[in-house]
């Protein structure tokens, strides 16, 4: 186990845990001595009560076994309640480190979504709470039974010796014959859920277009080399479990052999021949639970280098020093970044300063960088080279969850979550009524809410149920206005709205100017761009200009040097943000970039 300076979260909550195994091993060795109390039964009936024929000895003896019996069965029932105790600290030591870990991986490596480390701790909490884990605890005890059974005969000890060398080498050649391949599966197992869960997120597609059998074509080969890898797994270790079953039966029956010989010879006793072949069975008994159990303990182990992967790859955070509430400056400084994974920059060199307040206006043609910009001055995405600050502060300093309420976003792909419509607006926190209908006003979807069977408080399944992309977009601005940020980006917040909706957004803009909130819009519609007070635009991820509205429409229509009356290239694009009279506006081309 790693020292303490690298260990992992779960590493650290295992030793949270020791204490309880402590208490698990100490009633380990009285079940083990308790153990040698139906060998030691027999041996008395056989070698006492029946050579003395005395009923009250038998009457005894049968009294203080029974007792013993219930004492075991005690301490196997505090044994195993301390196991699953274990199990349940072990999970709520972890589970909320693990979550966010798991969270934080997919903000970092978006490809990688998956709940699969929520799997892996409940496999390895059912390790610890099954059968399985007795093995272990019981296996350090085999050399007391092989000690009584060389105080029986010394050739009953090196018999029992020489079985038990027979079954660990078994359980070796088991362990060494199905790592691989059970860890191939495992792999495979969690390539296919993943695989099966994407397809489930987008079944409307794929029922729309008639893609099932394709789909479904790689879900089922992938699925196959999952069962190939089991079965071929679960063949070796059937077949090395089955064999060690039958000789360890065989053993037990063979040193009932050697009993009789020995007593024939008369260096035993026939209650030591039946002692003996007992104590023997429970010497080997743990060997033969890992070879039976050893499956469930390789999944565990596969599951525990996954979760200790996980979490030593994304540390926990680092409490900073908290900083004084924002106020929505912004700059960044020769930023340049690009998608998580990704080597190409998508940004290069960008340079801005942005006052507390000011709106800003985010254009350029596909691809040019624009929803990767929106992510680089949240923080969700870091810079590779340069810094983007806040009020000062690199935007990494700051505690995300005491940031959070002071920022707004609305990504281009809405994701409303399971829960009210008035959860959402509170971002899951605790709903206040006066917030959260300040917030839908200032969207301009209060009504639309009341429209709704429950008003806010109508249940809202994930990806927004019954409700259409225009609305489940107003819903997500009113989560962004929550609780008043001073920073709001928004990423295309009119892609999917009326003249209605336009509208309402267009008079949001303006109440977020009364208020001083700073915000970033990205859109290629230019009606909602006209009240900004500078636009950016983007060009193959750089800046291209960065001005008022009126500069950049009068910038972008200058003729092209060389060819007179010509205009510059994007000045039809750009035209429409020159001052004109309500409603004479045309939308932009569709620019929006892919996520």
């Amino acid at each position: 186990m790693a020292n303490p300076s690298t260990s992992t979260d779960l590493q650290r909550a295992l030793k949270a845990c020791r204490s309880s195994f402590v208490s698990v091993a100490f009633f380990s060795m009285f079940i083990n001595f308790l153990m040698l109390v139906p060998p030691i039964y027999m041996l008395q009936v056989y070698d006492r009560v029946i050579t003395t024929r005395s009923q009250e000895t038998l009457l005894m003896l049968t009294l203080v076994v029974v007792f013993l019996f219930v004492v075991m069965g005690g301490l196997e029932l505090v044994r195993s309640r301390i196991l699953v105790r274990v199990g349940n600290r072990l999970d709520m030591l972890i589970n909320r480190r693990l979550y966010s870990a798991m969270f934080k991986r997919t903000v970092a490596m978006p490809g990688k979504a998956s709940a699969q480390p929520l799997n892996d701790l409940t496999s390895l909490r059912q390790f610890l709470t099954g059968n399985g884990l007795f093995a272990f605890f019981d296996a350090p005890w085999v050399p007391v039974y092989l000690g009584v059974l060389f105080l029986f005969h010394p050739w009953f000890g090196f018999f029992a010796l020489g079985a038990g060398v027979v079954l660990f080498v078994l359980a070796l050649i088991n362990e060494k014959t199905t790592k691989d391949l059970l860890a191939e599966a495992n792999s495979e197992h969690v390539q296919s859920q993943d695989l099966a869960n994407s397809n489930l997120r987008n079944a409307e597609v794929l029922h729309a277009m008639g893609m099932l059998p394709g789909i479904m074509s790689r879900w089922t080969a992938k699925h196959h080399e999952y069962l190939l890898h089991q079965s071929r797994a679960s063949d070796r270790a059937g077949a090395l479990t089955n064999l060690s079953k039958v000789l360890r039966i065989m053993f037990q029956s063979l040193i009932l052999g050697l009993g009789a010989y020995l007593v024939l010879e008369g260096s035993l006793t026939p209650g030591m021949m039946i002692a003996g072949s007992i104590i023997m069975g429970r010497a080997l008994a743990p060997i033969d639970q890992m070879i039976g159990g050893w499956k469930g303990f390789v999944g565990a182990r596969t599951a525990y280098d996954r979760l200790n992967e996980l979490l030593g790859m994304i540390p926990a955070d680092q409490q900073p020093m908290p900083l004084p509430a924002p106020v929505g400056k912004i700059r960044l400084e020769s930023v340049s970044a690009a998608p998580p994974g990704e080597r190409t920059l998508t940004l290069r060199g960008i340079d801005i300063d942005v006052s507390e307040g000011e709106h800003i206006g985010i254009i350029g043609a596909s691809a040019a960088g624009k929803s990767t910009l929106a992510r680089v001055i949240l923080g969700v995405w870091p810079a590779q080279v340069g810094c983007v600050r806040l009020d000062g502060a690199d935007i990494g300093q700051w505690d995300r969850e005491a940031l959070g309420p002071h920022l707004g976003y609305l990504p281009q792909d809405i994701e409303l979550f399971n829960g009210t419509i008035s959860e959402n607006i509170a971002r899951f926190g605790e709903v206040d009524p006066q917030r959260v209908v300040a917030a839908a006003r200032k969207a301009g979807v209060h009504e639309m809410i009341l429209r709704q069977p429950n008003g806010y408080d109508t249940y809202l399944s994930g990806g927004g149920g019954a409700l259409s992309c225009g609305q489940r977009q107003r819903i997500g601005l009113a989560r962004a206005l929550y609780d008043n940020p001073v920073l709001v980006v928004l990423d295309e917040p009119n892609a999917n709205l009326d003249q209605a909706g336009e509208q309402a957004l267009a008079d949001c803009l303006k109440h977020l100017k009364q208020e001083g909130t700073t915000v970033f819009v990205i859109s290629h519609r230019p009606a909602i761009l006209k009240s900004v007070d500078r636009l950016l635009v983007l060009k193959e991820g750089q800046v291209s200009l960065f001005a008022p509205p009126d500069q950049v429409a009068a910038q972008q229509a200058k003729p092209v040097r060389g060819i007179p009356g010509s205009p510059r290239a994007g000045s039809s694009r750009l035209a429409s943000f020159r001052p004109e009279k309500r409603g004479q506006g045309n939308s932009l081309p569709d620019t929006q970039e892919p996520q």
